[in-house]
């Protein structure tokens, strides 16, 4: 029974199942107590560990690899999540702020070292341990609305900044430690490695869209070349002496705007987020000896202390000096500071590689951990009360008027796909009510999915099913009293063949049946709603009904923030109400604490979107803090016939910090739904 832990230890497939195992289970566990699920990952690392159930061994080379390729891709994914658009709005500034809170935490990183015994290259490398930050609070910003203020755009910008500097400073310290480094090979090595971050930025952001140009929408070849594009980076890395993280990272800016925030771009996150990143973290926590852990916080408390506060306080002189060059405001300030204090992604990575190569101690690593969970907890609980104070810039608002709604509505149409029967009649009947007025058409539209390899009997077949769906279509219309004008189309790919039709017949609104998106296959692999929210270029709405839509009068409408979406959607539920005579509940939830200011200045703004209505129809706003979101919404959802929703699945903080909360609200809402999605292209 003893050789038990030694076999499984040895055994690729078993490790494989237990990392597997413990990647399924354990985050969801910590986020339910509200803590972030990667330290929940680095706990189950320590307990599987050597100093726990001995189940996993850092030393294997299961264990090496896995962890390595997850060290590459949350570098890779880190560089995918930084918003170019934002950066290049704000680029001045963002570079300002990237200087300040890269230099200010370099410069207190180092003098701590010395300060503690450190040498000179040693105490630079924590120095720049301090330097980077990881926008694990995002989200949160999200949820509050203020994404466009411009001390969230400024911060997010700084990343870039501070990330690349942080890793180039890794790379010369690796290099003189490992006496690879002289001050006469110094410019050979900087124009190397200018040479090759040049080529990787630009050199792959080129092979990216030729390739993605030439494959049209081969979404598994894409994918395929999105993953070989981040491992030639790392390997170039390698062949210059520079630590394949700095490799992975400058990849991930490279085809940052090749892949934008289409199906490819969920797929590479979504292989990392739910494999390699958890496995980097387990394998972390693998690394931590409890004993020297334990003895590092007692014998070395002063100096565990000192990291922690020579991190808070750096970044917060730098966000200080932020504000005094470009006046912000104390609670923009705050913001700033907050919102890149976390030190998650480039602070890990970088400082397993300075502990593998002898260069950082155990104690460094163990005071980096401490580090990494106090930041990673205060962060985005600041961030949360700080930014629920920003004012809502300007940029945020939308047009009260329809008219990006509205624009042509009678020379244009709503597309609806029809493929099952028996949902048919009333998704006909909703488009017939979303319908501005009875001379704009409802296109009912069937896809006959050619076979891969050709089969004439089958693509008959087909054909044949379509047309019986859009005489259906064409009867209910007639019979609703609104003009029809059905399509059949003959494509191999369902999801593109509905957005070529809406792009063909000019439609401003694509009404579509649910498909269930939870599935593992769903997720990996996507469904035709999933692709057709991606690369449609009018918006989406997806209705689940269980009643008539004429018979739904009660319509609650969640609005997450005041961006394009959710103005829109008011907007199609304003008309809905209109259309059934009935009432309408426009709600919004906040994170808590939000201040009772916060909430009535979000109730303005919403209110001065919100178009004029007839008597017949009534209109509430609610705006609430609440901890739980998905509890609240299911709650007040039992008073009402149908939830209007916007798409709010936000893609992980470099793969840490999932956060879908559509998707069970739709599986558990009782009542009809409709999801809605703005064009992403």
């Amino acid at each position: 029974m003893e050789q038990f832990p030694a076999w499984i230890a040895a055994n690729p497939i078993a490790s494989f199942t237990i990392l597997l195992l413990a990647s399924l289970t354990v985050p969801p566990l910590f986020e339910r107590i509200r803590l972030p699920g990667l330290v929940g990952l680095l706990i189950a690392g320590v307990v599987l560990g050597p100093y726990g159930l001995q189940l996993l061994d850092p030393k294997t080379e299961t264990i090496k690899l896995l962890s390595d390729i997850g060290k590459i891709y949350l570098m890779f994914v880190a560089g995918l999540e930084i918003d170019m658009q934002a950066f290049r709005k704000t680029r001045d500034r963002s570079l300002s702020f990237g200087l300040a809170t890269f230099l200010a935490p370099l410069i207190v990183g180092t003098l701590l070292g010395r300060t503690f015994g450190f040498g000179w290259n040693a105490s630079i490398l924590i120095g720049s341990l301090f330097a980077s930050h990881t926008l694990l609070a995002y989200p949160l910003v999200q949820r509050l609305g203020v994404v466009r203020n411009e001390a969230i755009t400024v911060t997010v910008g700084a990343t870039i900044f501070t990330d690349i500097g942080a890793l180039m400073v890794l790379a010369v310290c690796v290099s003189i430690h490992q006496g690879e480094f002289s001050w006469y090979s110094l410019p050979l090595q900087l124009g190397s490695l200018a040479l090759y971050a040049t080529t990787v930025l630009f050199g792959l952001d080129w092979l990216g869209r030729e390739y993605f140009r030439r494959t049209g929408e081969e979404e598994g070849n894409q994918f395929l070349f999105i993953l070989l594009a981040l491992f030639l980076a790392a390997v170039g890395a390698q062949m210059i002496h520079i630590e394949n993280i700095v490799g992975a990272f400058l990849a991930g800016l490279a085809v940052n705007d090749v892949i934008g925030r289409g199906a490819v771009k969920e797929k590479v996150e979504f292989v990392g987020g739910v494999l390699f990143i958890p496995f980097f973290f387990v394998a972390m926590g693998l690394l931590i000896n409890i004993p020297v852990f334990t003895q590092t916080l007692l014998s070395e408390l002063v100096f565990v202390v000192t990291v922690v506060a020579g991190l808070i306080g750096s970044k917060f002189l730098a966000a200080v000096v932020t504000k005094a060059l470009y006046r912000y405001s104390w609670v923009e300030t705050l913001t700033m500071w907050s919102l890149s204090l976390p030190q998650v992604a480039a602070t890990l990575a970088a400082a397993l590689v300075g502990l593998q190569v002898g260069l950082l101690s155990e104690g460094v690593f163990n005071s980096v951990i401490v580090l990494m969970l106090v930041t990673s907890v205060l962060g985005p609980v600041l961030t949360q009360h700080f930014a629920s104070q920003l004012p809502f810039s300007e940029s945020n608002s939308v047009e009260t008027a329809d008219s990006t709604y509205r624009h042509d509505a009678e020379e244009r149409s709503i597309l609806v796909p029809v493929y099952n029967p028996i949902t048919e009649p009333y998704l006909i009947e909703m488009a017939a009510l979303l319908a501005y007025n009875q001379s704009e058409k409802i296109v009912p539209l069937a896809i006959a999915q050619a076979p891969a390899h050709f089969d004439e009997f089958q693509l008959t077949e087909m054909i044949q099913r379509s047309r019986k769906l859009l005489k259906q279509a064409a009867e209910i219309s007639s019979g609703l009293g609104i003009a029809a004008n059905p399509v059949l189309r003959i494509d191999n790919d369902v999801a593109l063949g509905i957005c070529y039709a809406a792009r063909e017949q000019d439609a401003r609104l694509i009404l579509m049946g649910y498909g269930d998106m939870t599935t593992l296959q769903a997720r990996l692999l996507g469904n035709v709603v999933d692709q057709v929210f991606k690369t449609s270029h009018c918006p989406v709405a997806v209705a689940q009904l269980r009643a008539s839509p004429s018979s739904l009068k009660r319509i609650l409408v969640v609005v997450w923030d005041l961006l394009a979406p959710g103005v829109q959607l008011v907007t199609l539920a304003q008309h809905l109400a209109t259309a059934n005579a009935g009432s309408l509940t426009v709600l919004h939830i906040c994170p808590p604490p939000t201040s009772a200011a916060k909430r009535q200045e979000f109730r303005q703004q919403l209110r001065q979107s919100l178009v004029p209505q007839p008597s017949t129809t009534t209109s509430k706003l609610k705006v609430i803090s609440h901890l739980d979101a998905a509890a609240a919404i299911l709650r007040m959802s039992q008073s009402f016939d149908l939830v209007m929703l916007t798409d709010a699945r936000s893609h992980a903080v470099a793969g840490l910090t999932p956060d879908d909360l559509t998707l069970p609200l739709v599986q558990k809402l009782a009542c009809s739904t409709i999801l809605f999605s703005i064009a992403s292209v």
